[in-house]
């Protein structure tokens, strides 16, 4: 889960980059209030390129250990679009996973990416969005704010 939810971060992030926006991911963003399956309305070469780091972890490890049963792949593919299906809701679920997982990503964290168009580019844990300072929304931007003050103070001292 940690592998898929690095490449899904670093190529979602990828995807907002100028050109790839454009060309490929920016049919994704038509929708600023998401609804589950808005989740799956993307480019072809979207969904290639976003289904090969839910599919291809568990089929490396498979080849690599011979110890991954086929339903098993098959089981992870579905629970993943769930809950790609539970981000793109826009609806905080009383059982969707934050409220057990603190750094969970949920659908209040991916509503603001589809409010903003940039930042909380993770689809299931917050760190990535956390350690590389892309998150959004006035929570975020208040943080970085205050972050900028103390900086200036500092150097002002």
């Amino acid at each position: 889960m940690v592998i898929e939810d690095t490449y899904h971060y670093w190529m979602h992030r990828l995807l907002h980059w100028g050109p790839l926006y454009k060309r490929i991911h920016k049919a994704h963003h038509n929708f600023s209030a998401p609804f589950g399956l808005a989740a799956e309305y993307a480019s072809p070469l979207e969904v290639l390129l976003m289904g090969s780091g839910t599919i291809w972890p568990p089929l490396v490890w498979c080849m690599l250990t011979g110890n991954l049963h086929l339903l098993t792949v098959y089981i992870w593919g579905v629970l993943r679009t769930f809950q790609t299906i539970d981000a793109h809701s826009g609806y905080d679920f009383p059982w969707s996973l934050h409220h057990f997982i603190p750094f969970w990503a949920g659908a209040d964290h991916h509503d603001m990416h589809h409010e903003y168009f940039v930042g909380n580019y993770a689809s299931s844990f917050r760190w990535w969005d956390y350690l590389l300072d892309t998150q959004s929304g006035p929570e975020a931007a208040a943080h970085r704010g205050q972050r900028k003050k103390a900086k200036l103070a500092k150097k002002v001292e």
